[in-house]
């Protein structure tokens, strides 16, 4: 009998055996992906009002949940997985990353309860837990190169404790701040990992492609993200905030131009890469013209959320897994249909509202049922690789 879906394996059979909890990537790939397919239904819960009363609801909590929640396992499953060979030394495994995992599962239900203190100090404690766990190795190598991740999981930890603390009437400062701060934390993540492995996948995956970094461009996007940052943690507004971020999404366009995206339309498992990072120029140009009062903020919010990061995400999350699994780094079908799912849901999120702005519930119901659809699909096609050994029965 044919399975539903086949994952490539050599002609020697594979290890058996779990080995969920054998590098970072696997726990935290599979939660974050089940947890966006879930996240639909959960919405529709929060809306039927089947939940009771939790302590997040609404609109907080959606935007709570896709960076404390679903962002934020990927980060730290990426970080924790290239961590290991950025000091070459280990970050956590074993019983240590089954109880971060677990967590994070903590964290994701309490704020579905009552009990908002504890899903407080939840969700501030694992972001703080990762960079502690991240730190250790970096400390002990003396990898100065990346400190600065570690630093940018404690501003995670922080924007979260300043949405929790206003939620809970202790600070007089708008949650939404502690939202906004955590997404451009996210963007500068996305734009810093982008700049290290898209060129660097591009070269490999397609000869000749030519891909190319120039130091200039490299500071003023990475600068113009940075300035952002502090733009919104000050509280910043209107024009001088428009300016900055067209500024930086000139920079960010330019950026991924010298990365030759033409060259890779053959090469699935690189151009979804691509495609996924065109959304930031994107993100930047639509915060600007939001600033300017030409359309809706949210519009530009989603093309980072849906188009960039959720992008990103399964184009990583399929490549990282394969890599260090032992598997071909190239995209099956089932693959293809999980960029093109989740690329879809970006376009329907963002596009047909900007076309037709009387077709926006329609917009968000379409591209909700697209996004999940692509990480159900992941998590489905993903379960048995994130769950046992190599193939080439090497550690990891």
């Amino acid at each position: 009998m044919t399975p539903l879906l086949r994952i490539d394996e050599p002609p020697s059979a594979a290890p058996a055996g779990l080995a969920l909890f054998a590098l970072g990537f696997r726990p935290f790939y599979l939660l974050a992906s089940v947890f966006a397919a879930l996240s639909v239904p959960l919405w529709a819960l929060q809306f039927s009002g089947l939940l009771g009363q939790p302590y997040l609801a609404g609109p907080i909590w959606h935007a709570h949940e896709m960076l404390f929640g679903f962002t934020l396992a990927v980060i730290v499953g990426f970080l924790f997985t290239a961590g290991r060979n950025w000091a070459n030394l280990p970050t956590p495994t074993g019983w240590k990353l089954a109880a971060l995992a677990t967590l994070w599962v903590v964290a994701r239900v309490l704020v579905l309860t009552p009990y908002a203190v504890a899903a407080a100090v939840a969700n501030v404690a694992f972001p703080l837990a990762a960079a502690v766990a991240l730190a250790v190795p970096f400390l002990k190598a003396g990898n100065r190169r990346n400190y600065f991740f570690v630093a940018l999981l404690g501003l995670l930890a922080l924007a979260a404790g300043c949405v929790h603390l206003a939620q809970l009437g202790v600070v007089a400062v708008p949650g939404w701040i502690g939202i906004q701060v955590a997404l451009d934390v996210v963007l500068f993540i996305l734009a810093v990992m982008g700049g290290r492995v898209i060129p660097m996948f591009t070269n490999n995956g397609v000869p000749g492609a030519g891909a190319v970094r120039n130091a200039w461009v490299e500071k003023a996007a990475l600068g113009g993200v940075l300035a952002l940052l502090a733009a919104d943690a000050l509280g910043l507004r209107g024009a001088p905030l428009a300016l900055l971020a067209t500024v930086a999404g000139v920079a960010h366009a330019w950026r991924w131009a010298l990365w030759r995206p033409w060259h890779t339309l053959r090469a699935p498992i690189v151009w979804a890469l691509h495609l996924a990072y065109l959304w930031v120029p994107a993100h930047l140009l639509l915060r600007a013209l939001a600033q300017a009062g030409w359309l809706m903020p949210s519009l530009a919010t989603h093309a980072l959320t849906v188009g960039a990061v959720g992008g990103l995400v399964i184009g990583m999350m399929t490549r990282t897994a394969r890599g260090h699994t032992g598997r071909p780094l190239k995209a099956d079908r089932w693959e293809i249909a999980c960029y093109l799912l989740v690329a879809s849901a970006a376009a329907v999120r963002v596009i047909l509202p900007l076309l037709a702005p009387a077709q926006i519930v329609h917009a968000a119901l379409a591209s909700a049922l697209l996004w999940s659809a692509g990480f159900g699909l992941y998590a489905l096609r993903y379960w048995p690789v994130l769950s046992r050994p190599r193939i080439d029965g090497r550690p990891g």
